[in-house]
């Protein structure tokens, strides 16, 4: 590990790795919980085989605008550069801004689009994904709430720091695994396998489905009953939707009186087409013609009967 606080050092560091063509990155933030947080470290992990944090590089930045701008400029706004982080849209919020950064990977993300039945996670953290996914034995994660705009810095926080890279590196490489075996070619699928493994599940399924969304119903309709808003992770949320209509001959007699050229297109329904009776075929009706292709089943004991 790298633990660079010297000004000239950064910078070398900065130029070296702007030369990379993947990163994975962390960054340790100073006062997360106040209305004025700042970056404290930025680490830095170039070469993915490292396992322990040997080769990770820490940048201490520690109110030194100008070098987060330097490491703004030079690798996080380059495309050529992809940057791999956990839950990227944090780092990046403290690293130029989501609009701004370029080539940005989120394990995160990758890791919620994994199936649940590949990869059954109870949740989606880094030391979650790490110790079931990358089987890294069980990670301390106790500093990460620690002061961070202190210095010096404990030797347990750099130990601390110097991990989270590691992590972000194992994590991607086997989540990129995953994603190729949950997206096979689908000209060369095995359909006999596929359809096999279907009718094996589905009546497992079915049980379970049905019960949980009895289960669901009945919760609903409990909750609202006896004023429960939120019990054992379950939440009995209510959804207000407003809905704005207007006469179209109203509608019309506006755009028309407003003198104004508005060029709306309407989708117009079967009730609007009945309504309309034969003035409809004095409109020029602009069709598009969509596929949506619907999957469905029919169970094989229906076909002997």
């Amino acid at each position: 590990m790298s633990y660079l606080t010297e000004i000239e050092d950064i910078r070398a560091a900065i130029d070296r790795f702007s030369h990379s063509r993947v990163l994975w990155l962390d960054t340790e933030i100073a006062d997360h919980d106040t209305k004025n947080p700042r970056i404290s470290l930025i680490q830095i992990l170039e070469d993915s085989t490292d396992l322990v944090g040997d080769r990770v590089t820490i940048l201490d930045v520690l109110d030194r605008a100008d070098l987060i701008k330097e490491f703004i400029a030079k690798i996080m706004v380059v495309p050529g550069i992809e940057k791999v982080f956990h839950n990227a849209s944090y780092d990046c919020k403290f690293l130029g801004g989501k609009t701004k950064v370029k080539n940005i990977t989120c394990t995160l993300e990758l890791a919620r689009k994994i199936p649940y039945y590949i990869a059954p996670l109870p949740d989606y953290k880094l030391k979650t994904v790490a110790e079931q996914l990358c089987h890294f034995p069980s990670i301390d994660k106790s500093e990460q709430g620690g002061d961070w705009g202190r210095r010096p810095l404990t030797e347990k926080q750099l130990n601390y720091a110097r991990k989270d890279p590691v992590y972000t590196a194992a994590i991607h490489h086997r989540l990129l695994q995953l994603s190729h075996l949950i997206h096979p070619d689908p000209a060369r699928e095995n359909i006999p396998a596929l359809t096999g493994r279907y009718w094996e599940i589905y009546h497992q399924w079915k049980i379970l489905d049905t019960e949980i969304e009895h289960l669901k119903e009945r919760m609903k309709q409990a909750m609202l009953e006896q004023d429960i808003e939120e019990f054992n992770g379950c939440f009995l949320t209510v959804q207000k939707r407003t809905t704005k209509k207007v006469k179209l001959q109203e509608l019309a007699k506006v755009i028309y009186l407003s003198g104004n050229s508005i060029d709306l297109s309407i989708t117009l329904t079967n009730d609007m087409l009945k309504e309309l009776g034969d003035l409809s075929k004095e409109l020029s009706i602009e069709e598009i013609h969509q596929k949506t292709p619907q999957f469905k089943t029919r169970s094989i004991e229906e076909d002997d009967e």
